[in-house]
């Protein structure tokens, strides 16, 4: 049983973070992994210390309560919230902090990796492929051996679908997720030992993990990689939230 720190943000509101414990794994993809790009190369050994992870994507019930309004395109108290810049999520990590004197912070691209594999080393957490009925993906397109699926066309209630090994829900799909790193072409010089990588690039361009709704499922595999703009917002993008031990 995953150890859970619960954080009450008021207004019967709470934040449930998931411990993961330290390791080290290997992080990208193989040359033979169905999508893979150069993005996700060279594969590389990353040691990564013990921290805390949410167990959801930020809510927009949380979100709501920490910066009194909602951004959310498709709107409900239990889904992730979604149109937020990484600015705003960085914004929202302050003011959690100040409200709560805890040190959250967006997770480094390989804390999320890390997170979402949860000890495999398949394409998805999952395994080799990925049904709609484990994700929330355009399910009109196929990975592997997996059938077509449904296409919601929109968020779902973040734990609506079965959750990874660690304990963690929405890994892949449902909404892209603000990492802290800036965005490089590769794994050329990146750090190994989990920290997030904010140098040697333009500091414009921030990462995102995860997949989304609107995404095929190979974007939204364990090793995918994608960037934006740190201002921009879109209905697909939302994050979650990392506290060290």
């Amino acid at each position: 049983m995953a150890e859970i720190f619960k954080e009450n943000l008021g207004n019967g509101v709470n934040l449930e973070m998931v411990l993961i414990p330290g390791g080290t794994f290997l992080m990208g993809s193989p040359d033979n992994e169905q999508g893979h790009s150069s993005y996700e190369r060279p594969q590389h050994r990353v040691t990564i210390q013990p921290f805390y992870i949410g167990k959801f994507t930020v809510t927009q019930a949380q979100y709501e309560v920490i910066m009194g309004h909602n951004p959310s395109y498709f709107k409900g108290a239990n889904r992730p919230v979604d149109s937020v810049s990484w600015d705003d999520a960085v914004e929202f990590c302050q003011k959690i902090s100040w409200k709560t004197a805890r040190n959250y912070r967006l997770p480094s691209e390989a804390e999320w990796e890390y997170a979402c594999r949860a000890d495999t080393t398949k394409a998805f957490c999952f395994g080799e492929t990925i049904t709609s009925e484990l994700a929330n993906y355009d399910g009109n397109y196929t990975y592997g051996s997996a059938p077509k699926g449904i296409y919601r066309k929109e968020t779902t209630e973040v734990g609506k679908f079965p959750p990874n090994a660690f304990g963690l829900y929405d890994m892949h799909g449902n909404v892209w997720e603000w990492c802290q790193d800036v965005w490089h072409d590769n794994y050329h010089g990146a750090p190994t030992d989990g920290r997030a990588w904010e140098n040697g690039n333009d500091n414009q361009l921030k990462l995102l993990r995860g997949g989304s709704w609107v995404n095929f499922p190979e974007n939204c595999r364990s090793a995918n990689r994608t960037f934006n703009t740190h201002f921009l917002r879109n209905y697909f993008d939302g994050f979650r939230l990392v506290l060290l031990v």
